[in-house]
């Protein structure tokens, strides 16, 4: 197994503190996401399908709706919580993604969405030993945020301080063109390309949106620089500016998809 040289435990303060916030709120507008990365993988019923950084699971309940027998691993307790309620027959665990508790090549297909980075490359090579030979990877991160018209949506987490913000920078370095491929190539991947699932995040006013951001970890990360009152007004003035009279408010964001294979 891979050797850790970070705390993954840290994550759940940040992204377990408002878990239920994040599944009710944040985590519904994923849906779009998750659904064209399944189809594009072609889960299906016999698939052991493992889903990494799994969060509050909806992805793993999307996945079994369409057969697959699924496992999940996520380093917050608290969103691991909320993903077993959701899932009681899936095998969902706490743990570290540099350090996968199942043995080699025990899954068909390995997904993770938005939970492998620029910043944690490593964690490819425990999803390649994972996965049984043929087996099939499916993995998102942020595209082009700036020319996104949701990038508005985003906007608030710049306040955290500068060494985070450097750090959000390097996350999604890996939607870059030829970012992704290449780090897959070079950890063994074949058959790699790139698609463009769609991902939009709706809300039904700022106060709303402004619940909904501070619940994901990227918030806390600005709320301890300027505290929850200063993070929920900056918020809700930067969604003041999207309201459509009689339409929810809504925020498309670049997505970049990589499919890929491990070799038969």
């Amino acid at each position: 197994m891979a050797v850790t040289t970070h705390d993954w435990t840290v994550v759940d303060e940040g992204w377990g503190r408002r878990a239920v916030d994040f599944a009710t709120l944040s985590e519904p507008s994923n849906c779009r996401e998750y659904v064209a990365i399944h189809h594009a993988l072609g889960v299906d019923a016999g698939d052991r399908l493992l889903d990494v950084a799994c969060g509050s699971g909806l992805a793993l309940e999307l996945a079994a709706l369409r057969g697959a027998t699924c496992a999940g691993i996520d380093a917050s307790e608290r969103l691991v919580a909320v993903a077993r309620d959701r899932n009681p027959d899936a095998d969902v665990r706490v743990g570290d993604m540099h350090a996968l508790p199942w043995p080699d090549g025990n899954f068909d297909v390995v997904t993770s969405f938005r939970g492998i980075w620029g910043t944690t490359p490593e964690a490819l090579a425990e999803v390649h030993r994972v996965l049984a030979p043929g087996g099939r990877l499916g993995l998102t991160v942020w595209g082009h945020i700036k020319i996104s018209p949701g990038a508005w949506a985003l906007s608030p987490f710049r306040l955290a301080e500068a060494p985070a913000v450097a750090n959000q920078a390097a996350m999604v370095a890996l939607g870059r063109p030829g970012a992704g491929e290449e780090l897959l190539a070079s950890h063994g991947f074949t058959d790699v390309r790139r698609v463009s699932p769609r991902f939009a995040w709706e809300f039904a006013d700022p106060h709303a949106f402004a619940r909904t951001l501070a619940s994901t970890g990227p918030a806390w990360e600005a709320i301890r620089a300027v505290g929850e009152e200063a993070f929920h007004d900056a918020a809700v003035r930067a969604a003041e500016q999207q309201v459509r009279d009689g339409l929810p408010l809504r925020a498309e964001i670049d997505l970049a998809g990589y499919l890929a294979r491990k070799p038969a």
